[in-house]
């Protein structure tokens, strides 16, 4: 149902709550693999040789498989998952403006917090249907789909990698892309009492934005930081892991400690878009000039806002 005070507008489904034993399973299908995946690699040590070797050879499989983007059965899960995964949270969107957008236009929105997964982000696409914009789709880490299972359940959730060749593809075909510029680095700058957005060497979504012809759009979720504890090393250990395996060294968890998140309200706020210049070919002042306004009004939204969904006094740290 939607409210509007004054130019603002305020999105929040309202419906039958699906049933817990559904919404668990269609969580754990949604956001449990990558425990998954490492469940089955450390069984395989307490198994048998001629058994235990085949898990790791299973799971390679699973990583060859083609995906059928356009498959019945991945249709019937994500269908599965939209319905009693993103039902899970209280979930509200607010628009700042939205007679600012054309429905005729493509555009980038600049997603944050990341913190330990983006899940107000979700909310925001096509499936979920939380807002009036229609073809918006979710660039999500590449790393996801690498991942057994998790690269065929995210792909069938509607969800593309974030390469170069994906965000061109849609914006040409007139689709609006969310993406979270500060990525998996974001958190290795967690702390339990502030917000991060790693931004300030962020450029790539800027140009590229410029380069479509894309306004730009400033996105922020309050709650998103309490759906998961977690736990990382302290000082620059953190940094060093990082660089050594890809991925940041931080350990997260749920209710009874599984992937299954907290249900805590989450409030999306989506700016007003930030108008540019198409230009095929930018230079650096120009993408500095641009990415310097999209820093200044995703503070200015936070601001804004944080006394109402999150705290006067929570600070947001603009790394």
């Amino acid at each position: 149902m939607g409210e509007k005070n004054g130019e603002r507008k305020e999105i929040a489904k309202a419906g039958k709550k699906p049933p817990l034993f559904k919404s668990v399973i269609a969580l754990f299908l949604w956001l449990g693999m990558v425990q998954f995946n490492l469940g089955l690699l450390v069984s395989a040590f307490f198994l048998p040789l001629r058994i235990g070797i085949l898990i790791p050879a299973l799971l390679v499989l699973l990583r060859l498989i083609p995906i059928n983007r356009n498959s019945k059965f991945g249709s019937k899960v994500a269908r599965f998952i939209a319905k009693n995964a993103y039902g899970y949270f209280p979930v509200t969107v607010h628009i700042e403006d939205e007679k600012a957008f054309d429905p005729d236009q493509a555009y980038v929105f600049g997603y944050e917090p990341h913190t330990i997964i983006g899940l107000g982000a979700w909310a925001l696409t096509d499936r979920a249907g939380y807002t009036p914009f229609p073809r918006i789709k979710f660039l999500a880490s590449s790393l996801a789909f690498n991942i057994p299972i998790m690269r065929h359940i995210w792909t069938w959730l509607g969800l593309f990698p974030v390469t170069r060749k994906s965000f061109v593809k849609q914006l040409s075909a007139g689709n609006s892309c969310i993406v979270v510029p500060g990525g998996m680095q974001e958190m290795l700058y967690l702390e339990p009492d502030s917000e991060v957005a790693f931004l300030k060497s962020r450029k790539g979504f800027v140009k590229l934005a410029i380069e479509m012809g894309c306004p730009l759009v400033p996105v922020f979720c309050f709650g998103q930081n309490q759906v998961y504890k977690w736990w990382k090393p302290k000082g620059k250990i953190s940094h060093t892991l990082y660089k050594a395996i890809k991925y940041p060294p931080v350990l997260s968890w749920g209710r009874l400690g599984s992937a299954i998140p907290f249900r805590v309200p989450l409030n999306i706020v989506i700016g007003k878009p930030i108008p540019l210049k198409k230009n095929n070919k930018p230079t650096i002042e120009e993408v500095n000039e641009m990415h310097t306004q999209f820093v200044a009004v995703m503070q200015e939204l936070f601001e804004k806002n944080k006394a109402q969904f999150g705290s006067k006094d929570l600070q947001l740290r603009l790394l």
